[in-house]
């Protein structure tokens, strides 16, 4: 049995790091620390389970967690990962439907909880609340859209290119080097592209030996970033 998430003390501080929240004065983030439930959650504890019925809104204070789901067989499909200052749990929270995920933490993480009728709430009385959730569903939208064109036209090398460059673009892309650190797991990475460990093993060990991925210590380094997306966007664009 999982051990249950420890409660933690409400923190203005910790609201003003969450997105979600950019312009709300220190008043509002008061209440709103009040009324949230807040969660400590250990490496590897599930947050939330598919198909619960629950509908609260998680805001991340800390660590990061991963949206992932499992098939019957035990295949897993992992949908994105979530750092600190983000949140989730929206979904059900507008639509009242079930979860349509796992939400497992990927580090020791401390959660902030609130039900939906506080979540609508915000997203009512406080425009900018609104603006961020705009301007996310239209994000999600967007990546969803280009995940579903990869997974449909793409080979499994070219899905691996267009992954690391999804990867180096979130770790951020100095001079046209991007540090990936840690360095993805094989088998994160072949559950975000819909393949086996061992063919992202093989696509990489490539990609090293073509100059496109470099080791550096427990990081991966992307030492021309240009390159990657040329490549990625060339086979895009192919009939």
């Amino acid at each position: 049995m999982p051990s249950k998430p420890k409660s933690a003390e409400p923190s203005i501080v910790g609201l003003q790091r969450v997105r979600l929240l950019t312009g709300m004065d220190a008043a509002a983030l008061e209440k709103l620390a009040r009324n949230c439930r807040w969660r400590r959650y250990p490496n590897g504890q599930r947050v939330i389970s598919r198909e619960a019925a629950d509908s609260d809104v998680y805001l991340i204070i800390a660590g990061a967690v991963r949206v992932t789901s499992f098939s019957q067989s035990g295949r897993q499909v992992t949908f994105r990962d979530i750092p600190t200052g983000d949140w989730f749990g929206d979904f059900a929270a507008i639509d009242g439907l079930a979860r349509s995920a796992d939400i497992v933490a990927l580090e020791d993480t401390l959660l902030a909880a609130m039900d939906a009728a506080e979540f609508r709430r915000l997203v009512h009385e406080h425009p900018a609340v609104c603006n961020q959730m705009l301007r996310r569903m239209v994000a999600s939208v967007r990546e969803l859209t280009e995940r579903v064109f990869d997974l449909s036209t793409l080979g499994v090398q070219n899905r691996v290119h267009a992954e690391l460059l999804r990867l180096a673009r979130a770790a951020g892309v100095k001079a046209n080097v991007a540090r990936i650190d840690p360095a993805p797991k094989h088998t994160d990475i072949a559950s975000q592209v819909s393949t086996y460990r061992e063919q992202v093993t093989r696509e990489i060990s490539t990609m090293a030996k073509q100059g496109l991925v470099e080791r550096a210590g427990n990081a991966l380094l992307i030492p021309d970033v240009a390159r990657l997306v040329r490549i990625v966007a060339d086979v895009r664009r192919s009939p």
